[in-house]
């Protein structure tokens, strides 16, 4: 018994001097943005007494019955990283979402439950659920979750429209902005059609830019339109000290409508692929330099850049040539002149549609046609 009774009281003096160890350091675990809710009781939303209309503007009036309406429908997510000794907790953050669907669905952004061992739901009445990430889409910062809550538990929030906003045009957003739950902000859309960079470095275009205060703890929560309606999802903001400086952004609700059954149904994005592995940006397009042998691309009739071997008397030298890659600077008539608007116009595009490349091959321009093949 000897023999084992040692090593069992190393490790509890090993346990022992870890705690303190902690507890010196500033008592555990390091927690960012910990929320800490309050539990309202489990009430329907309340009308808006006469008394109280009588006493507001027309303006304040949207604003009240904007948020009477969306705040049961939008949650706090928590997420939780753990490692370290025995799988302790070492890092929880939070940001919000909200319900599409009586089925639990929920969303959010891709970077709110990116790193997430763990996700924990809370609903507007306090109630709280484990969430399962159900399918993710890093190339526009989308995610989608889903808790196992009963369904008269779930207030599912109407789409609206993006494809026609208007700059100078109202709208609202509400939140989970430092842990503090359902806030909201309003302002106006400030720009359209802005790209910034998601967390896996693409580019997401068409977004939505707006003055109402987005801080941390908003990222994942809805934009709103003066009749209720989402028609983004509140992403980023720009700020030198990573607070509101009035400049927030959005993932327009349109582009998000066309990956959703996917996304829920695949857990993921497929796009169209080209098959094409790598290319070379010039001023004058897109050299190919590298694909898939058996690809789209190659099945089209498009060309790679060739290498040259010279010889110089018993010395060799290889060199790319040029004028045998297929240099490409269009796509369905779209200039494209970076890698990324390269991508951006092929994946616009669903795997077996027909597109149209148009290249330059030895100085001569020719539209070569290519179905595409699926991303994998």
């Amino acid at each position: 018994m000897n023999r084992w009774l040692t090593p069992i009281v190393t490790l509890l003096l090993g346990m022992a001097l870890m705690a303190l160890w902690l507890e010196s350091r500033g008592g555990g675990p390091r927690i960012r943005e910990r929320t800490a809710f309050y539990v309202p009781p489990a009430t329907a939303a309340p009308e808006i007494p006469a008394e109280v209309l009588a006493q507001v503007d027309a303006d304040e009036q949207v604003n009240i019955r904007v948020y009477e309406a969306a705040n049961p429908g939008v949650v706090n997510i928590e997420s939780v990283a753990v490692g370290g000794f025995f799988g302790m907790e070492l890092e929880r953050s939070g940001g919000s979402g909200f319900v599409i669907d009586k089925l639990g669905h929920i969303l959010t952004n891709y970077h709110v439950v990116a790193d997430a061992e763990a996700l924990q739901v809370t609903l507007f009445d306090g109630s709280s659920y484990p969430g399962q990430l159900i399918g993710t889409d890093p190339n526009n910062d989308v995610a989608v979750v889903r808790i196992a809550a009963p369904p008269d538990k779930l207030v599912p929030l109407p789409f609206g429209e993006s494809g026609n906003l208007k700059v100078g045009q109202k709208v609202l957003a509400v939140g989970n902005p430092f842990g503090l739950e359902r806030t909201l902000t309003t302002g106006i859309i400030s720009s359209l059609d802005r790209s910034i960079r998601a967390k896996n470095g693409r580019t997401i275009k068409g977004i939505i830019q707006t003055d109402a205060a987005i801080n941390p703890g908003n990222s994942g929560g809805p934009l709103l339109d003066t009749r209720g309606r989402v028609i983004g999802i509140n992403t980023a903001i720009v700020s030198s000290v990573g607070q509101s400086a009035g400049i927030g952004f959005a993932v327009p609700i349109n582009a998000i409508t066309r990956i959703l059954k996917p996304l829920i149904e695949q857990g993921r994005v497929i796009r169209g692929d080209l098959g094409i592995r790598r290319v070379f940006a010039t001023r004058d397009g897109l050299f190919i330099i590298d694909m898939d042998e058996n690809g789209p691309a190659a099945r089209a009739g498009l060309r790679p850049i060739e290498i040259v071997i010279e010889r110089f008397g018993r010395f060799y030298r290889q060199r790319p040539d040029p004028d045998s890659a297929d240099r490409i600077i269009a796509i369905n008539g779209v200039r494209v002149r970076t890698v990324e608007d390269l991508l951006s116009e092929v994946e616009s595009h669903a795997p077996g549609e027909e597109i149209v490349i148009t290249t330059i091959r030895e100085g001569r321009r020719r539209d070569v046609r290519v179905r595409l093949g699926a991303s994998e």
